[in-house]
């Protein structure tokens, strides 16, 4: 009986010395292997704004309560379907979710239905990408364009790219083109992971400086003039956001080793071909630019699907709860017809490095035994 997971912990065999380095060092706290994690992360990324924090929904957090003094009781313009991660910074900073419809075709946000909704009071957007699936940032510009013509500005845009390490976009990593923030997710069964942590990108040196304080505390963390650094202003304060060295070690090597999402790509190419022209099943068009985090696709008869795949020994899911339906959040519903049909249908297939050949083997076999 086979037994394959939705997700496996990808670690690099040399992060058990780096780690033993760090943690025999004297020093495990946020130091210089954190410092060495963000060069080596703006190299990767080719962008110099970069932080590391101690998850993505703490750079989330941070970035709106940045925002808040200019933007404070405004709608943000939200995904619902995504972690609740994504979205509870923006109840917890005093905002007001306004949901945007999902895209049938990509479960990304639909921009169409985005745009309908931006109001003079909808200044910031908050997407996810789904499954590491690149959102058109050409299409979105334009709506960001319109807005300005319109209304007269530019909402403030806002990636959630926890799924995305590996995506692009023009040949570029997420997060590095749009006039905005983006969030990356090292979170245990991310594509990279530090165990647990996440990275902040800001788009200029200034507000790059500002979260590299609130990030830890309002303090900064370099030798301050006095004789210790606690007796230094603290002119706004702020939060323990910051990663550490342990966790950095860890995301130092996982990171070094990484290619892209290769593999991914390659089980998601085998997927799509296998599963085209199937009259059960709608697949999301396979684009090399995406990293694949999830694989996803739509199926009729979702439940038995899913059932026949668990008895097969082969775990699916849809990954993520639509976020409207929590209790926290009820006065914000409002009708998303789409959101409706996808999750009737979709589902996520094993798609990482740790599949096997014969594994995507067995799991095309049983997929096209039908349920």
């Amino acid at each position: 009986m086979k037994n394959i997971s939705l997700f496996k912990v990808r670690m690099n065999s040399e992060v058990i010395k780096n780690v033993e380095e760090t943690l025999y060092s004297g020093f495990v706290g946020e130091g210089d292997k954190v410092k060495e994690f963000e060069e080596e992360l703006k190299e990767y990324f080719g962008y110099p704004y970069v932080l590391a924090v101690n998850s993505a929904t703490s750079a989330l957090h941070l970035v709106l309560h940045m925002l808040k003094k200019e933007y404070k009781g405004c709608e943000v313009l939200c995904t619902p379907l995504t972690c609740f991660a994504t979205n509870a910074p923006v109840i917890l900073n005093d905002y007001h979710i306004k949901w945007v419809d999902v895209d049938l075709e990509t479960c990304n946000m639909d921009l169409k239905d985005l745009e309908r909704k931006i109001t003079p009071n909808t200044k910031i957007i908050l997407f996810v990408c789904w499954g590491g699936m690149p959102i058109d940032y050409l299409k979105l510009d334009q709506i960001i364009e319109k807005c300005d013509d319109k209304f007269g500005f530019k909402p403030i845009v806002i990636e959630d790219l926890a799924h995305s390490m590996g995506a692009t976009y023009g040949n570029r990593n997420l997060g590095t083109f749009m006039d905005g923030y983006a969030a990356y997710s090292f979170q245990a069964i991310k594509h990279v992971t530090s165990v647990d942590g996440g990275a902040l990108l800001c788009p200029d040196e200034d507000s790059y400086k500002r979260a590299k304080l609130l990030r830890w505390y309002g303090m900064s963390r370099e030798t301050g003039k006095k004789d210790f650094r606690c007796q230094d202003d603290v002119p706004e304060a702020g939060f323990k956001f910051h990663m550490n060295n342990v966790s950095a070690a860890v995301g130092l090597e996982n990171l070094r080793s990484y290619d892209g999402g290769v593999r991914n790509r390659f089980i998601a190419q085998i997927y799509n071909k296998a599963f085209m022209g199937n009259s059960d099943i709608s697949l999301i068009p396979y684009d090399e630019s995406c990293s694949y985090w999830l694989y996803t696709m739509f199926v009729k008869r979702q439940k038995d699907f899913m059932t026949k795949m668990k008895d097969k020994g082969i775990m699916t899911s849809r990954v993520h709860e639509r976020n409207d339906i929590y209790s926290c959040v009820k006065e914000y519903r409002s009708l998303l017809p789409n959101l409706d049909k996808v999750v009737d249908e979709m589902v996520c297939l094993p798609c990482h490095f740790g599949i096997l050949d014969n594994d995507i083997d067995y799991i095309v076999g049983c997929v096209k035994e039908g349920w």
